[in-house]
């Protein structure tokens, strides 16, 4: 890698570092660091206590759902050779969170396989944005704007679910606001272990995604079978995608955000692009989340909230760019 990458991965690296620090001494209760240290490898402070079961796990679900996020939009602009694409904007996330939560409303005993009811929901979303938009090729913003009324539309059917019972006022307002109070060790195991495996099939997957840049001729002269490895590399970015709204909730932009950045820092070649913005999306999440934790403390603002406000914006920037490129 050369110098300007390093120094970017070693800038990223210790914001995190110092972000992740910060995020576990401060709140309503709060610690030095060596106190902090100290009580989580002796056990006898009762503060640090209530952070291990309470802050911790919040703090690992943030950094998880963020490095998924920006992971999965990486891969999606990579299929879809589209700078404009995101989970969170063209309807993965909210079909993931509908379905998840349509199923568990229906049958409440199949809870535990809400993770994979939310993948389920985003390949079908995936499938919608892919039909809808292809028309002799896809056009990069007609995808958009069928993405952005396929996520309405999602959005609106869950937003539904307020009028059925405690339960699914419980679920909607946790996948819509994603406010990561109350996370528990058992939400980072689940999102740790599909989290895990998405990421790690996505550095498998960094040749192909480079190779995609490229025309589907020219990548297919190369010995890439393209439609395959756009069959492949979506339903890594499904996963990560189903799997971050399934137990953080619905946060948009992460994935328009953080690989537009990254490539500015690392470069395009995939290879450092996937892991520098997987450490790029745990940090804005965090932040994320600890600023609104922190802002207006008691009062909290989901993550999403924050995410809108800087993504906003930044879409209509993006937009304005795209128009430029493709000629709209």
């Amino acid at each position: 890698m050369r110098r300007k990458q390093w120094i970017s991965y070693i800038s990223v690296a210790a914001l995190l570092l110092g972000v992740t620090i910060y995020s576990m001494t401060t709140g309503s209760i709060k610690v030095g660091f060596m106190e902090l240290v100290q009580g989580l490898f002796s056990g006898t402070n009762e503060n640090v206590e209530v952070i291990r079961d309470l802050r911790l796990p919040r703090i690992i679900v943030s950094l998880l759902t963020g490095a998924a996020l920006a992971v999965s939009g990486v891969l999606l602009q990579a299929v879809m050779r589209n700078p404009l694409a995101d989970a969170g904007v063209i309807g993965i996330s909210s079909g993931a969170g509908f379905i998840s939560l349509l199923m568990v409303t229906i049958f409440p005993a199949m809870f535990f396989w809400m993770p994979l009811f939310s993948f389920l929901g985003g390949a079908f979303a995936c499938f919608l944005v892919y039909s809808l938009s292809w028309r002799t090729g896809l056009n990069p913003m007609r995808l958009i704007l069928v993405g952005v009324a396929i996520n309405a539309t999602f959005t609106g059917l869950g937003q539904s679910f307020n009028y059925r019972g405690s339960y699914a006022v419980t679920s909607v307002n946790q996948a819509v606001s994603s406010i990561f109070t109350m996370k528990t060790w058992s939400d980072v195991e689940i999102l740790g272990l599909y989290g895990s495996i998405g990421l790690l099939l996505s550095l498998f997957v960094c040749s192909w995604c480079n190779m995609l840049s490229l025309q589907d001729k020219t990548a297919g002269n190369l010995g890439l079978r393209v439609t395959r490895a756009r069959l492949i590399i979506s339903v890594i970015a499904v996963l990560l995608a189903s799997v971050a709204t399934a137990v953080g909730g619905l946060i948009a932009f992460v994935g328009l955000l953080v690989p537009h950045i990254a490539r500015l820092l690392v470069g395009s070649d995939h290879r450092t692009l996937i892991p520098f913005s997987a450490l790029a999306g745990a940090l804005l999440i965090l932040s994320a989340d600890t600023l609104g934790r922190t802002l207006l403390a008691p009062t909290e603002i989901p993550a999403s909230i924050i995410m809108t406000i800087i993504g906003g914006p930044f879409l209509v920037f993006m937009l304005r760019k795209s128009g430029r490129n493709y000629g709209a």
